[in-house]
């Protein structure tokens, strides 16, 4: 058997590296190893569209730098926020770029990307279980990570893998679904699955109104509600292991980054709605100074005070510059400016122009998919601007796939 090594397999695996490196969550590496790829893979030329994409996030940064002036921050903290801000952008050309050295099996190794990671989470998620006892929900998490919105977009284009003329056979398609299935439920994420319900439900076309789509909305509406006070008459406990913890995650689900009164003094209302907790604290911080930073922020280097150390990753913090919410996030350094602006890039991807290629047309519906997502990432897991999220290069890639279409 004769072993044949693509002639872009450098490319190939830059690709993984960058997917794979945010999974380490050493925020330092990641920039790192992006910042290199770019420019091992820099262009001469790129699509208004991605430009359309990536130039709020630039407008964000600069509003917040031009602010930065009117306060005293530490340089540390400055230079975080702007690589920071800098990461989605980065993303996204990191992506647009690779797929140009990529484009004969771009899907292709977008699928085997998703699943040497699936791979590598269920050999974590093993070593938990027999080295380390992991028992609950909780634990098991902290051994093998929160979420992973790559391996969801992985998911759907198995599940779809004939419209994006993948030419695999059905067992080979089964069994990568199964694999990626497994590892993307064990994270055990509520915004993952619900990540999966609304690209599944964009794949399908039922985000166009029709009476079919208004029926299938209603049926989820439905069975959502009365699945929800099922779980409340179960009432499962706060400190519960396993399936019983997973469901008082969903219980506090609704309420968690909503509640408007936190008692701080109550350790539970505390911890269970903390997200809601930061959410206060910034709108009430930043207005308290008047209209100015109101409309246009406090800056790079700007910090929250908890009022109380928190344990947050691995360290005790009371004073924090990178918050839950993405909308929370660019209020605090670019203000209300800055968030409408911000809004142009999740309306971005509900351009649903039609094309003559089926998998272009596939591409639009997972984009018009990702922009409703979005509104939800944002809200409670900082969309693109999540410290260990990939999903930036998926999206820049796919960006100049469907380019070279149009």
């Amino acid at each position: 058997m004769k072993l044949t090594i693509p002639n872009n397999i450098f490319y190939q695996f830059l690709f993984l590296l960058c997917v794979a490196v945010p999974y380490l969550d050493i925020f330092e590496l990641t920039i790192a190893t992006w910042s290199l790829t770019f420019l091992i893979t820099i262009r001469n030329n790129y699509s208004i569209s991605l430009f359309k994409l990536i130039i709020p996030y630039f407008l964000i940064l600069l509003i917040a730098f031009i602010v930065s002036f009117n306060y005293d921050y530490q340089r540390y903290f400055i230079i975080r926020d702007i690589t920071y801000l800098l990461k989605p952008a980065i993303g996204f050309l990191l992506g647009y770029q690779l797929c140009q050295r990529n484009f004969k099996n771009a899907f292709k190794l977008i699928v085997n990307t998703g699943v040497f990671i699936s791979i590598c989470h269920v050999i974590i998620i093993l070593n938990a279980i027999f080295i380390h006892g992991t028992r609950t929900v909780a634990e098991l998490r902290f051994y093998s990570g929160y979420f992973s919105d790559y391996e969801i977009y992985t998911l759907i284009i198995l599940l779809f893998y004939k419209k994006f003329e993948l030419d695999y056979s059905k067992k080979k398609a089964l069994i990568l679904t199964l694999l990626v299935g497994f590892s993307a439920f064990m994270y055990l994420a509520r915004t993952n699955f619900i990540q999966f319900l609304i690209l599944f439900l964009a794949l399908k076309g039922y985000f166009e109104i029709n009476r079919k789509s208004i029926t299938i909305f209603a049926s989820i509406i439905l069975v959502s509600v009365v699945g929800y006070f099922i779980v409340l008459s179960v009432n499962p406990r706060r400190d519960a292991d396993g399936v019983e913890g997973f469901l008082y995650k969903i219980k506090v689900a609704p309420l968690e980054p909503f509640k408007t009164k936190i008692n701080r003094e109550d350790y539970k209302d505390f911890n269970d709605n903390y997200r809601s907790y930061e959410n206060i604290m910034t709108i009430r911080q930043v207005t308290r100074d008047g209209i100015r930073p109101t409309l246009f922020g406090k800056g790079l280097g700007s910090q929250i005070d908890l009022k109380q150390e928190v344990w947050l990753g691995d360290m005790n913090l009371r004073f924090i510059s990178i918050l839950h919410n993405g909308f929370m996030i660019v209020f605090l350094k670019s203000g209300l400016l800055g968030i409408f602006i911000y809004l142009f890039t999740i309306f971005y991807f509900f351009n649903s122009s039609k094309s003559d290629n089926p998998v272009v047309n596939q591409i639009t519906l997972l984009f018009i998919g990702t922009g409703v997502f979005l509104f939800i990432s944002n809200w409670v897991f900082l969309g693109f601007y999540n410290l260990t999220e990939t999903k930036s290069i998926l999206i820049g890639f796919l960006i100049a796939y469907r380019e070279k279409f149009k």
